[in-house]
């Protein structure tokens, strides 16, 4: 038989936060840590599926010629996003989520923290000893919202730069409000490249 993956699904099938579950049911995250983790280690992944059938994932990975050589390389190879150094903060309540932008910021070359709540993102700040670049906080979040946890955040780090996440873009009362304040706002899902681009858009904003 011919495989009839859907065109669509199949061509976002590793695309972080892209699922076809039900609202609360998946994050959409657990085939995109696998093809980061494949193409970290210079690999290719596929993916075979035929209806009725069911579905087949196929990993190829390089031979190791030198069993000895240490570690894994620090940002993975190929493609030209942008990266950095400063020090950013993720305050995301999803863990997963957290777990994978985290990731991706790391392999861009950014020192980060990550909080789970505005309390504990305010906890983290207060403990850190250096400049925190960049706040990056969903706009929806229980405890805190994301607004709130700006505001106060300003108050105490002044040097501070904020960019706001959420999925729920059709909302225009959180449309307004992020830009009333004059901040800056990346829809989910985002791709890496997208994350990398609307970082360092956000870093350089201002700079002479």
């Amino acid at each position: 038989g011919v495989a009839r993956v859907h065109r669509e699904v199949h061509q976002h099938l590793f695309e972080p936060f892209f699922t076809t579950k039900e609202v609360g049911k998946g994050t959409g995250l657990g085939l995109a840590t696998v093809y980061g983790i494949v193409k970290q280690h210079e690999g290719n992944i596929f993916v075979y599926s035929e209806e009725g059938k069911g579905t087949t994932f196929k990993v190829y990975l390089p031979r190791v010629s030198h069993p000895d050589q240490e570690g894994l390389p620090d940002r993975i190879e190929g493609g030209d996003f942008p990266g950095g150094w400063e020090t950013v903060l993720v305050v995301e309540d999803e863990p997963a989520v957290r777990g994978v932008t985290v990731r991706m910021l790391t392999r861009l070359g950014y020192s980060v923290l990550k909080a789970e709540n505005g309390e504990d993102a305010l906890r983290v700040a207060r403990e850190c000893r250096q400049d925190i670049d960049l706040l990056i906080c969903d706009v929806v979040m229980p405890l805190m919202g994301g607004t709130e946890l700006a505001d106060r955040m300003r108050s105490e780090r002044p040097e501070t730069k904020v960019l706001f996440v959420s999925g729920y873009t059709d909302n225009d009362v959180l449309h307004r409000g992020v830009r009333d304040e004059g901040l800056f706002f990346l829809q989910k899902p985002f791709t890496e490249e997208g994350l990398a681009r609307k970082v360092r858009g956000v870093l350089d904003a201002d700079r002479a």
